[in-house]
């Protein structure tokens, strides 16, 4: 699913901070293009701004509770804003770069909730094959986590009203809409490819750690560059033009596939767990078939190597090198640029803008349910 380009809908009564109607309109406004003179602080705001209409629209939806892909997009918004906010922190204002460690915690609360969603759906995905009866002896455990599930959602829902959270929507709102001053002038030309070149860097090292005997956090670890990797290409992408587009399918497919993995090891000990607990109160059969789905979770993570390097491949060839010359180009520009007379503009840098997308038009952000 992508991100709706639209504006959000209107906010129920208690769902955001009481911040001025003009500060939602700015999230939707029209953006300048990229240009020689585009800073990476524009970058961020226009990040920021997109974000915060993402999560305006799946705030009420994920209070419902009616639809879990409400409250996975709004996780998703939450996980984008935290790494918004960490990849600009040398250009944003002080206020919004002490609100990541406020992000962190939303991010919890909503994580918690999200992971019995997902492990509900598993269970519902593996149990639609078996007989009448097997189904039966799933249904204990299906009550067990709804009950889980109806606690972690009334958790969610305080820490979403919570005094800290609506002080921490408060200060992104205003600064969206103020596009509260810059920390220097930092060129986006000269930042974001920076920014995109350490990121695979830090990817590669934690691919080349792997062994065949890594735990799941080793890889864990790589998804989780993967991911940096990913968010810190789409947002340059439209400065990045097609070798960033042609990167990032692979690299979203890299990402799918060790989420895969990591939600399966999750459900894998989130069983044994409960299996072990004699208070959980669930009878034999279901005790039975809880083993057999945690058979088949761990045939899934006995796959993750051969998972990884199949993928890994995919992002590390010709696409990276095309990328990587796209990003040598622009930097090779910008510092051009930095060197002109100011009354000279430099005419590669005239003729290297002239291709550059608009922020306005912003990367198709692919925010797709998570897969199992």
């Amino acid at each position: 699913m992508k991100i709706p380009a639209s504006a959000p809908g209107p906010a129920p009564a208690g769902a955001v901070g009481d911040f001025a109607p003009a500060g939602v309109a700015a999230l939707t406004r029209p953006e300048h293009p990229f240009d020689t003179t585009t800073t990476a602080h524009d970058v961020a705001m226009a990040e920021l701004r997109r974000l915060l209409a993402l999560w305006l629209r799946h705030e009420p939806g994920a209070r419902l509770g009616e639809d879990p892909e409400e409250l996975h997009q709004l996780r998703v918004a939450a996980r984008r804003i935290d790494a918004t906010l960490g990849m600009f922190k040398r250009q944003l204002p002080a206020p919004l770069v002490r609100a990541r460690k406020t992000t962190k915690a939303v991010l919890r609360s909503l994580g918690a909730a999200r992971d019995v969603d997902v492990q509900l759906a598993e269970l519902t995905r593996y149990c639609a094959d078996l007989p009448e009866q097997e189904r039966a002896a799933a249904e204990p455990l299906r009550v067990y986590l709804e009950s889980e599930r109806t606690r972690a959602r009334a958790r969610m829902v305080r820490a979403l009203d919570s005094e800290p959270t609506r002080r921490w929507l408060d200060t992104l709102m205003q600064a969206a809409a103020e596009n509260a001053a810059m920390n220097g002038a930092d060129p986006a030309m000269a930042i974001m490819p920076e920014r995109v070149q350490r990121r695979f860097r830090k990817l590669r090292k934690s691919v080349s750690r792997l062994r065949s005997k890594s735990s799941m956090e080793d890889y864990h670890q790589v998804r989780r560059r993967a991911k940096q990797l990913r968010y810190a290409t789409e947002c340059g992408a439209g400065l990045f033009g097609k070798p960033a587009d042609d990167l990032l399918k692979p690299l979203r497919r890299l990402q799918d596939r060790l989420g895969a993995h990591q939600d399966s090891y999750m459900a894998q000990n989130r069983l044994a767990a409960l299996a072990g607990d004699p208070a959980s109160g669930l009878p034999p059969a279901t005790l039975f078939l809880m083993g057999r789905l945690a058979e088949q979770h761990a045939r899934v993570n006995a796959q993750v190597r051969e998972t990884l390097i199949r993928s890994w491949r995919k992002v590390c060839g010709r696409r990276w090198r095309a990328l990587r010359a796209r990003l040598g180009q622009l930097t090779d520009t910008a510092g051009a640029t930095s060197q002109a007379p100011a009354d000279q503009p430099d005419p590669g840098a005239q003729v290297a803008a002239a291709d550059l997308s608009p922020i306005g038009r912003a990367p198709e952000l692919e925010l797709r349910p998570v897969k199992h």
